[in-house]
């Protein structure tokens, strides 16, 4: 009884990574702030571009479309967090708040794994059914895809944070610069067999599902690259190859998160955990619109259409407001 009364008292959370950086912490904020800008402003430009640019609606686009929303999403759900807990000399955050996070970046990553996951299968039917392919990936096909990457992901993660949200906790501290599901659980008085085992299979099936459909259909791109004329493997190469880098690299922050949650980091310096476990949601939101969207023709010819039709209209320069009400 002494120790439910006692778990029930916790209303918040202590994020017990952040350290003393005194005046440092102004620096840091304005690092912060520049990246969540630039971060929101990158993935806003190329939603916006996708979306009014008609020759841009295709499956690829719009699959990286919903990539975009979901790095928005993300980031959106670690920096403003970041930039408070920066400035505040006492680093403790609501259990709602704290839970709230929990979701929003369990989210993300699931919804991140998924959503490449469909974009490699896209590009399969690509290169490997060129012919077939407007008509195989037709819009209600892919509109069922983006479904299916952000619907199960959602319920999935609903669970996960129920369940922690049940627990009885017999502390409130938390090692991390923001919440983090597995570091709630351990510390749960008892009961959390449940957590633990669910966290693992929900875990395994986020990772483990779309890791075996980009597995599948790089193999097979493989094979009719190795099989197939030297136009097909260009191809093949100028498509796949930003997505690889963006799938290694994402791949890269969620091990180091999933091996420090699980395991003894202690003798990594501090900083660096600090750094490699915010990487993922940091680092693949800024990454992912230069490797996706500015290094494309067909995103940069949007770009460049969109500023060349307000140019061409002198009546633009003359009365701005005027002409885009009229337009």
């Amino acid at each position: 009884m002494e120790i439910i009364r006692n778990s029930t008292q916790f209303s918040y959370f202590t994020l017990g990574a952040y350290v003393d950086t005194q005046m440092f912490k102004y620096l840091y904020f304005m690092i912060i702030l520049s990246l969540y800008v630039f971060t929101v402003g990158s993935n806003v430009l190329l939603i916006v571009v996708i979306c009014v640019n008609r020759s841009l609606h295709e499956p690829m686009y719009m699959f990286l479309c919903s990539l975009f929303v979901n790095e928005l999403y993300g980031s959106t759900g670690l920096f403003p967090f970041l930039l408070l807990q920066i400035l505040s000399d006492v680093h403790t955050v609501s259990a709602p708040l704290c839970f709230l996070q929990v979701f929003c970046i369990y989210l993300y990553a699931s919804v991140e794994f998924s959503n490449l996951a469909a974009m490699s299968y896209d590009r399969y039917m690509s290169i490997c059914y060129p012919l077939q392919y407007h008509t195989l990936m037709m819009s209600n096909k892919v509109a069922l895809l983006i479904a299916v990457t952000w619907i199960p992901p959602l319920l999935a993660v609903c669970v996960t944070t129920c369940l922690s949200a049940s627990l009885q906790l017999c502390g409130n501290v938390i090692n991390k610069v923001y919440c983090n599901n597995h570091s709630i659980i351990k510390l749960g008085c008892h009961g959390t067999t449940v957590n633990n085992i669910y966290e693992l299979t929900a875990a395994s099936v986020t990772v483990c599902v779309p890791l075996s459909v980009i597995l599948y259909t790089y193999t097979r791109i493989l094979k009719i690259c190795f099989s197939g004329s030297k136009q097909t493997r260009q191809k093949a190469v100028s498509t796949c190859t930003p997505h690889l880098a963006s799938l290694l690299n994402f791949s890269f922050g969620v091990s180091f998160e999933i091996l420090q949650s699980r395991f003894d980091m202690s003798h990594v310096p501090n900083m660096l955990r600090i750094f490699l476990s915010v990487y993922f949601l940091t680092c693949q939101p800024l990454f992912n619109p230069v490797m996706y969207g500015l290094n494309m023709s067909e995103v940069m010819n949007g770009l460049e259409g969109e500023q060349k039709k307000f140019e061409n209209y002198p009546e633009f320069h003359r009365e701005p407001v005027k002409f885009l009400k009229n337009r």
